[in-house]
């Protein structure tokens, strides 16, 4: 059986079916651990061998050319699970993209299965035909509130100008109205004059002036 029919499980029969995506992403990732594993058991075997040669270098010739000899078939090995490892990794990169575009597809067609599920009852000249009755409500509408909203004159029809010129003649008869009343009537009575005389003024401007008078004499004797 060969490497590949052992990592997919193979020998199921012809008939069998395949693996999923998944199962062999699984099955990959499996197989690189057990070889990244063989690497670090290769690499320890590789770093012992080399101690050995460099133990056995003057002491042992054949010894020393033994391990050499063992390190370079690890070595080969190593650098076969190496080229093994990046076949594999190139394959499981693959497979994951692989799955991830089937998953993609796969939503994506139920995503139009069910748009086409939604517009299955949709007919493209009813939708038409809908659209223009709601216009036409619409503009109705927009009549009807323009309608309402004019002021309603019950059928009387004024003219504006003749309104502005009464109102212009009554309140000019209001401003000569207030006019008159400041003005008062012209035959107004005057007030009749006093018969008697003003009384006198207090005596005190005389005792203002004599308190002056000695003020002033004060002053000169001081002089």
């Amino acid at each position: 059986m060969s490497l590949f029919g052992k990592i997919f499980g193979g020998g199921g029969g012809k008939g069998g079916k395949g693996p999923s995506p998944q199962e062999a992403i699984q099955k990959l990732r499996e197989t690189e651990d057990m070889l990244t594993k063989k690497q670090e058991f290769l690499e320890k075997k590789i770093d012992q061998e080399l101690q050995i040669a460099k133990k056995n270098g003057t002491k042992n010739k054949r010894a020393a050319l033994q391990a050499l000899k063992r390190k370079k078939r690890y070595e080969k090995q190593l650098a076969q699970i190496d080229g093994t490892l990046s076949t594999i990794e190139f394959q499981r990169e693959a497979l994951e993209n692989a799955n991830t575009n089937t998953e993609v597809l796969k939503n994506m067609g139920f995503a139009a299965k069910a748009m086409k599920s939604a517009h299955e009852n949709m007919d493209i000249d009813k939708v038409d035909d809908l659209m223009q009755d709601i216009t036409e409500q619409q503009e109705l509408a927009q009549e009807i509130s323009d309608a309402i909203s004019k002021p309603v004159g019950f059928g009387e029809e004024f003219d504006e100008d003749e309104l502005l010129a009464e109102l212009d003649e009554l309140e000019q008869e209001e401003l000569d109205k207030n006019l008159l009343e400041i003005g008062g009537p012209e035959n107004v009575p005057l007030p009749n004059v006093p018969s008697t005389s003003l009384p006198s003024r207090p005596a005190k401007k005389e005792e203002d002036e004599d308190d002056m008078e000695d003020l002033q004499r004060w002053a000169m004797e001081a002089n």
